[in-house]
C-alpha cells in the first residue's frame, strides 16, 4: 500500500510520461508488467498510475522503503528491458522525492 507520509525516509519516484493517445494503453500494459516483475524486490512498497483526462500524460507514483531498494528495482528494470521498452511509447520525465508534509480532511 502506499504510504504519503512526511519525515518517513521513504524515496517516491515520480515519473510523469508525456505519451500519443494511441500509445495510452500499451504504456500502461508494459507499465503494470514492470510492476508485477518488480513487487518482490526487497524494499519496494508500491507503484500508482495515474492517467490524465485528455490522454497524453501519465504519472507513475511508485514508493521503495529506502535509496538501496530504489536501487535494487531499477537495476531489475533495466535487465528486463523496461526502460527501453517505455522510451519507444513515452517521454519520461522521473525525479526522486521524498515526503515532506502532508494534510488531511478532518471528520
Amino acid at each position: 500500500m502506499s504510504k504519503i507520509e512526511a519525515n518517513k525516509g521513504i524515496i517516491t519516484q515520480i515519473n510523469v510520461f508525456k505519451v500519443k493517445p494511441e500509445n495510452m494503453q500499451a504504456l500502461i500494459d508494459l507499465l503494470i508488467e514492470a510492476a508485477e516483475a518488480v513487487k518482490d524486490t526487497p524494499g519496494w512498497i508500491s507503484a500508482n498510475f495515474h492517467r490524465s483526462l485528455d490522454g497524453t500524460r501519465l504519472v507513475n507514483y511508485a514508493q521503495c522503503e529506502s535509496y538501496e531498494s530504489w536501487e535494487a528495482v531499477m537495476k531489475k528494470l533495466v535487465e528486463g528491458n523496461f526502460l527501453k521498452r517505455n522510451k519507444e511509447l513515452a517521454e519520461a520525465n522521473p525525479g526522486l522525492y521524498e515526503v515532506i508534509y502532508t494534510v488531511e480532511k478532518d471528520n
